[in-house]
């Protein structure tokens, strides 16, 4: 009887320790590499981490102003794109529109490097003139204002503990699941209409250029 009890509470207490564990909200993340994509002499998506040790992640960074070195390593707070606890605080708007974004470049309708940009410029306001950025941000902005916080399901923000704008590592916009998973195509209806348009204006602005 007493080894029953013994083993029923080692169950029960791994069964609290593990979903602790799942519960968790702050990782370790170390910078792997950064992509191919250069833009104005700046990486921009995809970023790459191992988190908690774990295989190669990309990522897109917010943040223009603070900057990161391969192999550095710093602790992060993950919670939901539009939580409220990312480095620009109450700012839901842009990180919806910095959602779309996001979520257009993942599913390949979007150029990464005019996404990035986009969404550079969204938080760190007139660090470019380009036109396609400007109308990129322009209708990724009009739709954030009609889009369900629903459509955004899976969007995760990676916040430096102890971060600022400016200051320390910078944040990125991850997609919880699989290293490179693809959101339903149900949450990405808020893109059919107007990033589809934008996506036509970025490739003729490349092809200019």
């Amino acid at each position: 009887m007493l080894h029953r009890r013994f083993l029923l509470s080692l169950v029960v207490a791994l069964s609290f320790s593990t979903l602790a564990a799942a519960n968790s909200t702050t990782v370790n993340m170390t910078f792997l590499y950064p992509g191919t994509n250069v833009s104005g002499g700046y990486y921009t998506y995809p970023y790459y981490f191992s988190i908690n040790g774990g295989k190669a992640t990309p990522m897109m960074c917010d943040s223009f102003n603070n900057h990161i070195s391969t192999g550095e390593s710093w602790n992060a707070r993950v919670s939901g794109l539009l939580s409220g606890k990312g480095l620009f605080g109450k700012d839901i708007k842009d990180y919806k529109a910095a959602g779309i974004i996001f979520l257009g470049v993942m599913n390949g309708t979007i150029d990464a490097k005019v996404g990035n940009w986009a969404v550079w410029n969204l938080f760190t306001k007139g660090i470019t003139t380009d036109a396609a950025v400007l109308a990129l941000d322009s209708n990724a902005l009009f739709l954030a204002q009609h889009a369900p916080s629903s459509e955004f399901k899976g969007l995760v923000l990676y916040t430096p503990v102890g971060g600022s704008p400016g200051h320390g590592p910078q944040e990125f916009i991850g997609y919880r699941g699989t290293a490179m998973a693809t959101p339903e195509p149900g949450s990405l209806m808020l893109l059919s209409t107007g990033l589809i348009g934008i996506a036509g204006l970025v490739r003729r602005k490349l092809r200019r250029g």
